[in-house]
């Protein structure tokens, strides 16, 4: 079992830059894939972002080139460098802890980008 608390979120003009932090209660070394998600009002929840135990990461088309995550197994952190925010990418984002047959879900940080 794992708790995820995500923050970082805010109001920013597109073009501008967030970074989301998603803090675990225990060690994440050994969890396979972190991932980060959004959802956008009246919308289904969608994927953004993987990364691996080993560091490799996936990418949604929308966000490729303009996100960037990371894991910091130190500290049990994963983080989403969000540049170049389009309004379009407002919504509340969710960090995610796959460890098979379980996932595991933060609360969720609300990110509003304004045109």
């Amino acid at each position: 079992q794992v708790q995820l608390v995500e923050s970082g979120g805010g109001l920013v003009q597109a073009g501008g830059s967030l970074r989301l932090s998603c803090a675990a209660s225990r060690s994440i070394f050994s969890i396979n894939f972190m991932r980060w998600y959004r959802q956008a009002p009246g919308k289904q929840r969608d994927f953004v972002a993987t990364i691996t135990s080993g560091g490799s990461t996936t990418y949604a088309d929308s966000v490729k080139g303009r996100f960037t995550i990371s894991r910091d197994n130190a500290k049990n952190t994963v983080y989403l460098q969000m540049n170049s925010l389009k309004p379009e990418d407002t919504a509340v984002y969710y960090c995610n802890a796959d460890m098979g047959p379980k996932n595991y879900w933060g609360q969720g940080t609300q990110v509003t980008v304004s045109s």
